[in-house]
């Protein structure tokens, strides 16, 4: 079996495949005080949980975005599993076509991972939509290769930056309101976070769609995902498990598919 990990700033997402199967996926909150001793218990208290014994794990694929955490993760590996693991990045080979004017290896490994995994179940051109601490929103042009990004705050960062900002305004839970014309500060909160986010997505994609020359498909994926996309009028799917997909699609490559 292979662990993969997707370590993001918000939260540390970690799922085990069989073959190309998904059977186990946990989330972690990222904490970056936490040492390699404190994430290998949490991992492998989850792994007891699920009752997978950790001489199961064949392979461990580490994709990160948050540097001073990789070290970390690649010491959980290396000692709870006993093999030093892939890391999305390193060599710098992508698994995918960069045309950006920087290095590939300076875009995100969870950006890359989504097109990867969006390329594959779509085909190209594609747009992926990653709700995380930042809203992303990738384009896959037509040759399958990764074209560029559009990055905004997150639907949650925003939130909170508002909250924090506004003494008057209260903490509202993040939820799709009945209308967009809002009749308490809850559901008027609630219409400008929500509704503002998934108008903002779909203005962002209306334009990569005329810069591709195409009606790309639409793949969202992250935390708020689900919430945002029911207010969406061009996200076309959801796909939770996105960057873990394309984590292990690339980490499957590099072992000549053995992973």
């Amino acid at each position: 079996m292979l662990l993969a990990v997707d370590v993001g700033n918000s939260d540390i997402v970690l799922g085990l495949f069989e073959g190309e199967a998904l059977v186990r996926r946990w989330r972690l909150s990222t904490e970056a005080d936490r040492t390699a001793d404190e994430y290998a218990v949490l991992v492998r208290s989850l792994l007891d949980a699920g009752r997978v014994s950790p001489a199961a794990i064949e392979a461990v694929a580490i994709a990160s975005v948050v540097p001073p955490l990789l070290p970390v993760w690649r010491a959980v590996a290396t000692d709870a599993f006993g093999r030093p693991p892939f890391i999305f990045g390193e060599g710098g080979d992508v698994g995918i076509e960069v045309r950006v004017d920087m290095a590939p290896t300076e875009v995100g490994a969870d950006i890359l991972c989504n097109a990867i995994a969006a390329r594959a179940l779509c085909g190209a051109p594609v747009i992926v939509v990653d709700f995380g601490t930042a809203t992303t929103v990738n384009a896959v042009d037509g040759d399958g290769a990764y074209a560029g990004s559009a990055i905004a705050p997150g639907l949650g960062t925003s939130a909170d930056a508002l909250f924090a900002k506004a003494a008057r305004l209260p903490r509202v839970a993040l939820a799709r309101p009945a209308r967009a014309i809002g009749t308490t500060t809850a559901s008027a909160l609630q219409s400008g976070l929500v509704l503002g986010a998934a108008g903002q997505v779909d203005a962002l994609v209306g334009r990569m769609r005329d810069e591709l020359g195409a009606r790309a498909p639409v793949v969202a994926t992250g935390a708020l995902a689900d919430l945002v996309a029911s207010a969406s009028e061009t996200i076309d799917r959801v796909e939770p498990w996105l960057t873990l997909h394309g984590l292990r699609q690339v980490a499957a490559g590099r072992a000549g598919g053995a992973a």
